[in-house]
């Protein structure tokens, strides 16, 4: 039985055999307080609650053989052909650089109901943040990658424009060392407050010998496979809110307004259709984009739905056909991974990846881990990107990634010196 089918079975109040669900009342608390404890304790664990569905998965039964995305689909089918005991099911995160390794489980156990989470207090204590580039360097930065993209163009021909670096998205990291253990949940629970965003943790391999996961809320969806419906809903082009609704108003509708945040977001949207198309007999998405916000950011969005040609074709080959998309890579890929390689300074990891999880069937979700932050002992490392097109403004785009540090910055009770915010 797949995942959609078990969700589907709680919606309407039946019960499956051999999952667990999350009592009311005491017993809820109960289980609240078991679930921090497992996050806190370093064993392995997963937590992926969506607007819609959650999913939670405690203990590795089995590892799937990590390796690059080239081989990922082949991988996933021999695991599932040969492993017929346990949950029908892998949950994991997938690399930025489609050469890194991921990191895929197959749990011992499963809860398939809503997870409630309440919200737990930021850490408390001294914090020291390091910035890796810091401000000044990444405008600085970002003027070489709009350099790049001039020479790109003007070393080819009229007929081959479209062939050019034409966007590349730059990220910066910052290193926020707090004075006790991190709580991966506490930072969740943060998060979760946001209904907008999915929430997750997700174990990554431990990193000599200390236990790591990967915590975030990200608003995007890269893509997931019920059945026979494939769907994305990219986002590209951004604002940050704010707290006056006039003034936030206006900054919607000049986003909504901006021809270079349209254009960067047409960028996405073309590429991943022509990566869909392929695979599917109907693919439609609305003329027009939308705004949709989280907590503090606004975005621009497009909710794309197709039908595939071949049942046979699982969430994780959708998932390689489309990372990275140009929300976090740049177009074309290759041209942009490279620049992307040589100019940031820290290595991304996971960040701008996906987490997700796939079944026997092919289902799956896969979100793009944005918003998020690697958690290893004490220490947080956050990043934060922003699209660089040719008329892009080094400033402004410093100023974008400020913006979106700005949820998980909250839910550390931080800003992006170390200072605690005022209450």
């Amino acid at each position: 039985m797949s995942y959609s089918d078990v969700a589907e079975q709680r919606e309407t109040g039946h019960e499956v055999a051999g999952s667990t669900t999350n009592p009311a009342g005491n017993q809820g608390v109960q289980s609240e307080r078991a679930r921090a404890n497992i996050f806190s304790s370093g064993q392995h664990a997963f937590l992926l609650r969506s607007p819609g569905r959650s999913i939670q998965a405690n203990g590795c039964r089995s590892q799937l053989p990590s390796g690059s995305s080239a081989t990922l689909v082949q991988r996933v089918q021999q695991f599932f052909a040969t492993n017929h005991h346990g949950p029908e099911l892998l949950v994991g995160v997938l690399p930025f650089d489609p050469q890194a390794e991921d990191y895929l489980v197959q749990p011992e156990e499963l809860t398939y109901a809503r997870v409630n989470v309440t919200p737990q207090p930021p850490v408390a204590g001294q914090w020291r943040v390091e910035r890796a580039p810091g401000v000044t360097e990444y405008q600085s930065m970002v003027s070489a990658a709009l350099a790049q993209m001039a020479a790109s163009l003007q070393q080819l021909p009229t007929s081959s424009a479209k062939q050019a670096l034409s966007k590349v998205v730059l990220a910066r990291s910052l290193l926020a060392t707090a004075s006790e253990p991190l709580d991966s949940y506490a930072v969740l629970s943060q998060l979760a407050k946001d209904e907008a965003v999915t929430a997750f943790i997700a174990s990554l391999p431990p990193l000599n010998g200390l236990a790591r996961q990967l915590v975030g809320g990200t608003p995007e969806l890269l893509v997931s496979r019920h059945g026979h419906i494939v769907s994305s809903n990219p986002l590209a082009g951004s604002a940050k809110r704010h707290a006056d609704p006039a003034v936030d108003k206006a900054a919607a509708e000049a986003l909504l307004k901006s021809e270079k945040d349209r254009r960067e977001h047409q960028v996405v949207v073309e590429s991943i259709l022509d990566n869909l198309a392929p695979f599917c007999r109907q693919l439609k998405a609305p003329a027009m984009m939308q705004l949709q916000s989280t907590a503090s950011m606004w975005h621009l969005g497009t909710e794309i739905e197709g039908v595939l040609k071949n049942d046979d074709t699982s969430s994780p080959e959708l998932a390689v056909a489309l990372h990275p998309t140009p929300a976090v890579g740049g177009t074309p890929a290759d041209e942009a991974l490279q620049l992307i390689r040589k100019l940031e300074p820290v290595d991304r990891g996971f960040y701008a990846g996906a987490v997700g999880w796939t079944d026997r069937q092919g289902d799956g979700e896969w979100y793009l881990s944005l918003r998020c932050g690697e958690v290893c002992a004490n220490q947080i490392r956050l990043f934060a990107g922003a699209g660089i097109v040719a008329d892009s403004d080094p400033v402004a785009e410093a100023a974008e990634t400020s913006a979106k540090f700005v949820a998980l910055l909250s839910a550390l009770g931080i800003d992006e010196q170390g200072n605690p915010l005022s209450k």
